[in-house]
């Protein structure tokens, strides 16, 4: 038992903490982007692990971790556009929408995988990047300076989203949609770009969260890697009020929960494998329902936009 508090495991455990943390700020926060705009995308999910493959299978091919990231972004763009052009401009139903987009992905990722790889296959990813200095600091050196470069910019895009969002011309844009999109029209507002530009933005975001998945934290691909953590992304939305920093607490309270299942196993305590697998998400569910009235919704989400209607 007192392994389990030793300052040895909980540097461990908080070190994973960030590590895992880091594909849920991607995908959240670019959903968080897409939902202020009145978007709700349900499709992350299938777009992380659209994304995963291609960022996986252009380092095994070529060995360049720019071209994983390159293909990611890419992949991202245009699972975007699919779903904009679908929900935006099309009207559908957004969660219906989404969810054919997570669908598509799935299958996708799955029939390339067999096809083009056939067997799990491990490359290279991103190494620990310690950063001078602050990596030597104790305690808060390994946990917080001794990462891959995708964790360090997950975790920089939190202020750089709320400052967007909440400080800018851009922010007050992406708002004025998500509330009331015939005033924002009424203003000259080109409301369906702008939602295009959220998702969009969303979609290469949710990108770079599969890619965190495939050749940074665990550098191989498999069927469903992601395991169903785009949704999770899109519950820590909800949790986080809509806000960046909230989005960020969020995504380390689960980790947190994540972490502490995955090093109960490593130590042998004795707690049911499936018990301990159900922590972190029992602890969404319960924080979901305690923040549910914490922020107002965006007023328009999941509602299409139709010119001349209220």
């Amino acid at each position: 038992m007192n392994d389990l508090f030793s300052l040895t495991l909980v540097t461990g455990l908080l070190n994973t903490m960030m590590v895992l943390a880091t594909p849920f700020l991607f995908a959240a926060l670019g959903e968080t982007f897409s939902q202020n705009s009145g978007v709700v995308n349900l499709g992350v999910d299938g777009i992380m692990l659209l994304s995963a493959f291609f960022a996986f299978y252009a380092v095994l091919i070529t060995g360049s971790l720019i071209l994983g990231i390159l293909a990611a972004v890419i992949t991202g763009v245009v699972m975007g556009l699919m779903m904009s052009v679908v929900s935006i401009t099309l009207k559908a139903e957004q969660g219906v929408s989404g969810i054919g987009l997570q669908m598509f992905g799935l299958g996708m990722s799955s029939l390339l995988f067999k096809v083009l790889v056939g067997t799990v296959k491990t490359v290279s990813g991103f190494p620990t990047l310690s950063i001078p200095l602050l990596s030597r600091i104790p305690i808060l050196g390994p946990i917080l300076f001794q990462h891959s470069i995708l964790v360090y910019i997950a975790f920089l895009l939190v202020p750089l989203s709320w400052w967007i969002l909440e400080r800018s011309t851009w922010g007050l844009v992406i708002k004025a949609v998500g509330q009331n999109p015939a005033a924002a029209d009424s203003r000259g507002i080109n409301v369906d770009r702008v939602r295009y530009l959220c998702v969009i933005l969303g979609a290469v975001l949710a990108g770079l969260a599969g890619a965190s998945l495939s050749i940074s934290s665990l550098n191989l691909f498999q069927d469903n890697l992601t395991s169903g953590q785009g949704f999770i992304a899109v519950a820590l939305v909800y949790f986080g009020g809509w806000s960046p920093v909230g989005v960020m607490w969020g995504a380390l309270l689960f980790s947190m929960a994540n972490s502490f299942q995955l090093w109960m196993q490593v130590l042998g305590v004795p707690v049911p494998a499936s018990l301990a697998n159900m922590l972190p998400y029992i602890l969404t569910v319960v924080a979901l329902t305690l923040s549910g009235s914490r922020r107002k919704t965006p007023a328009a989400l999941n509602k299409p936009f139709i010119r001349g209607e209220a």
